[in-house]
């Protein structure tokens, strides 16, 4: 198994980033890379953006906490993590109305003229900290794999993927962003087709077992998590730049299907891979990591397929996020002129903003997506109350639900990093979990209560 992370990870990683640079195309036209139009200006079809949204949104962080909830909580924690996924739904419906019914080309136009600059001042602040997250997140998986933190394995892993990744970002922006999630997708799903079979043919995958554990004690945490998704899947895909961008690139049947069949691809997606993890739950020592019950479960060639399609996801996500950097400092923000060079500049700057975060320390993989998805849920209500219901509360109303899930956000980070404890004596809950479903209730009945009260006063509007 040594020989095989030494040399045949390495060597199949390798080989697919060679692949990437082939199919990245050098653009030099602001419309391909911060739009990802073709040169004659044809958009991207279905097949193109169904791949794109799967592989950006099944990225290397969500493959491994997939696996890592299955592996503690069973096949509950899996399902909850797969209901993420249903934002690609909500995610198309928030895109056909501020498209289709509104007449706006990005968020920051709807914002900016509901809520002033300050309100995509707001917006742009959130989604800035999402895509650092996402640096550092995809990162740290592919360090993991390699090695234990602050090896020299695990720092070359890091820095070759972050500069070789960088380089062909920079050569083509988000056109070719689009072609290697198109490229990189395909081999994920053939690997993961690969790693599946294996387990079966091997008589790895215990089915009867992974039903079983929904019914179990340790299962709860994971039926909690799924209430959590269930309260964040509403806003959390306007706070995702990277799906919000590949919404605004084609014609309205063609984003409309390829958000319908995003859903059931990525979930699929998820899904099986959590189900290794709820697999492994299931044979693991007590105290046993999941990475190190599977190196002890599975075959050398099959966990060298499981390293893979982690690095796979990681490449692919890297690059996406690194394209909407780009288009979200240059062209939403204005920062700097709209030329290719500001772009890749603001790509390298996100970059090194996210070893920046690698290095500090920190290392729980779903916090990040808890936190980001708590601090998202502000714009719950203006979703559901201004752009699906054509409402327009006072400026002071939204700054509140901002202000609301921000706190939320931040006191689940503390609680979780043990720098607070007032949850569980306020609550009496001890669980993490459990404590995130309640900051999400309070954090969604600030926020349309403050909405449901400027609605109420003068200043109120109709769209």
């Amino acid at each position: 198994m040594e020989m095989l992370m030494t040399w045949a990870l390495p060597a199949a990683v390798g080989a697919i980033i060679l692949a990437s640079f082939f199919v990245s195309p050098r653009v030099r036209y602001a419309d391909g890379f911060f739009k990802g139009t073709a040169p004659d200006g044809v958009a991207p079809g279905v097949v193109t953006l169904v791949l794109s949204q799967v592989t950006t949104w099944v990225f290397a962080r969500s493959l491994m906490n997939a696996a890592i909830l299955g592996f503690y909580f069973g096949l509950p924690g899996t399902l909850a993590y797969a209901g993420y996924y249903l934002s690609f739904l909500t995610g198309g419906a928030i895109i056909h109305s501020l498209r289709f019914r509104h007449g706006h080309s990005s968020v920051q136009g709807f914002l900016s003229a509901r809520y002033g600059r300050l309100g995509t001042g707001c917006y742009n602040v959130l989604i800035a900290v999402r895509l650092l997250s996402e640096v550092f997140a995809n990162l740290l998986v592919v360090g993991i794999i390699f090695g234990q933190a602050g090896t020299l394995e695990y720092n070359l892993a890091i820095g070759a993927i972050a500069v070789l990744t960088l380089v062909y970002s920079m050569l083509g922006g988000l056109r070719a962003s689009l072609r290697t999630d198109v490229l990189q997708m395909v081999l994920l799903i053939g690997v993961l087709g690969a790693l599946l079979m294996q387990l079966g043919f091997a008589g790895e995958l215990d089915l009867t077992g992974m039903l079983a554990t929904t019914g179990s004690a340790d299962a709860g945490p994971g039926w909690v998590l799924l209430a959590v998704a269930g309260l964040q899947v509403w806003s959390y895909p306007m706070h995702d730049p990277v799906m919000m961008d590949r919404g605004f690139l084609a014609d309205r049947r063609t984003t409309r299907r390829s958000f319908l069949h995003a859903a059931w691809l990525g979930t699929l997606t998820i899904l099986a891979f959590g189900l290794i993890g709820v697999n492994a739950g299931l044979v693991s020592m007590e105290g046993e990591a999941m990475m190190d019950t599977l190196a002890r479960q599975l075959a050398p060639s099959t966990l060298l397929l499981f390293n893979l399609a982690l690095v796979i996801s990681a490449v692919s996500t890297l690059d996406s996020t690194l394209s909407s950097a780009a288009k979200l400092t240059v062209v939403d923000m204005g920062l700097a002129p709209p030329k290719l060079q500001s772009g890749r500049l603001f790509m390298a700057g996100f970059m090194a903003g996210g070893l920046l975060l690698l290095f500090a320390g920190s290392d729980d993989l779903f916090s990040a997506v808890a936190v980001s998805g708590t601090a998202s849920m502000f714009l719950a209500p203006v979703i559901v109350l201004t752009l699906w219901g054509g409402l327009t509360a006072p400026r002071w109303s939204y700054f509140t639900a901002f202000a609301a899930a921000l706190t939320g956000a931040v006191l689940y980070f503390l609680e979780t990093a043990g720098h607070l404890a007032v949850m569980a004596p306020a609550t009496g809950l001890e669980h993490k979990y459990s404590q995130l479903l309640v900051i999400c209730v309070a954090v969604l009945a600030i926020g349309f209560g403050a909405f449901a009260a400027g609605l109420a006063g003068p200043r109120a509007r109709r769209a």
